[in-house]
């Protein structure tokens, strides 16, 4: 299925990449099946809050110029969470976006799921705590409505069917547009999409799960089950927290995050590191960076709609943009992929 429905007159299609059109620099693609349009680099907000929640975080005076520079560059897609600095980062991406972008053009995605203190009721997907914590997210963020609603992870402790009936409601009410989900089992997904559909209720449209060269496991049953649902993919850590975008002899020490990121440390503890010499090898020969190889590679798959990009420096959102335009040949792909191993499942 594809369509050059085009955004300030110029249309574009590119390789197998369905519904993909283009607007001055910025390519733009469709949300799943639905009808909602998005940029094919999706801003991340966790880098922009409070630094005392982690180091690398920027506050809001040097994070407000990459915002301005997203808009600039065409970027309509922002993605942030309650959890991300325990509610800053939604007020500083609310206050940006309703300063500088126009908001019936952005699409405003956040989470639902961690605590944001260890308080009764102040995590997981009860309905209680679905619907207050969105009440609280749509405080900080400034707006009447979320663009796109996630869960952050499915909860063992609640009844999907409770967690659903509370989605549902929140769209009802007009405070929820789209929903989302992000990092589970495929087999979680579709039982929430069964559910939906027999309950009439609005369903998932995405998945954003980890998906990068150094993590495929998503490729075996996650991303074939959004192709075949209609769900758009957005992929977080598309760089695998960095590891992508630099030699190997540099994953720690050149940056802040790099020393100080344990959660990078599981889950790239047991990367297949040939994979980021390829990475270098191929980056060096096109003379780009190794980021936008990373970056090129993801955007090259069939059922991704737009990777979720950290910036923290001018170059992290530049080498985004620059991905788009660079097409990877079949030569490329294959020694990219080729030396990749099965992982353990990690969310």
């Amino acid at each position: 299925m594809t369509h050059e429905t085009c955004l300030g007159g110029d249309s574009f299609l590119r390789g197998n990449q369905p519904n993909v059109f283009n607007s001055r620099a910025m390519q733009f693609t469709t949300l799943g099946t639905t009808g909602l349009t998005v940029s094919r680099i999706c801003l991340g907000c966790m880098s922009y809050g409070d630094p005392k929640w982690r180091p690398w975080v920027l506050d809001e005076q040097a994070a407000q110029p990459f915002f301005r520079a997203a808009l600039d560059a065409g970027i309509n897609f922002f993605d942030t969470a309650d959890m991300y600095s325990l509610g800053v980062s939604e007020e500083i991406t609310g206050r940006a976006l309703r300063s500088m972008g126009v908001l019936e053009e952005i699409v405003l995605a956040t989470k639902v799921f961690w605590p944001l203190n260890d308080k009764p009721n102040m995590r997981g997907l009860s309905r209680k705590h679905v619907v207050q914590a969105c009440e609280a997210s749509l405080r900080r963020l400034g707006v009447e409505t979320i663009d796109l609603y996630q869960i952050h992870r499915f909860d063992a402790s609640t009844p999907i069917d409770e967690t659903l009936a509370a989605l549902e409601l929140l769209v009802q009410q007009g405070k929820v547009r789209y929903l989302g989900a992000s990092s589970g089992y495929a087999w979680q997904l579709m039982q929430a999409l069964s559910i939906s559909e027999r309950n009439g209720w609005a369903r998932f449209v995405s998945m954003q799960p980890q998906y990068n060269l150094l993590y495929r496991e998503e490729e075996r049953e996650m991303v074939p089950l959004c192709h075949e649902m209609g769900l758009g993919v957005i992929p977080w850590s598309p760089i695998a927290r960095g590891v992508l975008s630099r030699p190997r002899s540099q994953t720690k020490g050149p940056t802040t995050r790099s020393t100080s990121d344990q959660h990078s440390d599981r889950l790239y503890a047991n990367a297949d590191w040939e994979i980021v010499d390829v990475v270098e090898r191929i980056a060096r020969d096109r003379g780009v960076s190794m980021a936008q190889i990373a970056l090129a590679w993801l955007l090259s798959k069939r059922d991704v709609t737009a990777p979720i990009v950290g910036a923290t420096k001018p170059h992290h959102l530049s080498d985004a943009i620059a991905a788009l335009d660079l097409v990877l040949s079949a030569e490329e792909i294959e020694s990219l992929e080729a030396p990749y191993t099965p992982k353990q499942v990690t969310f």
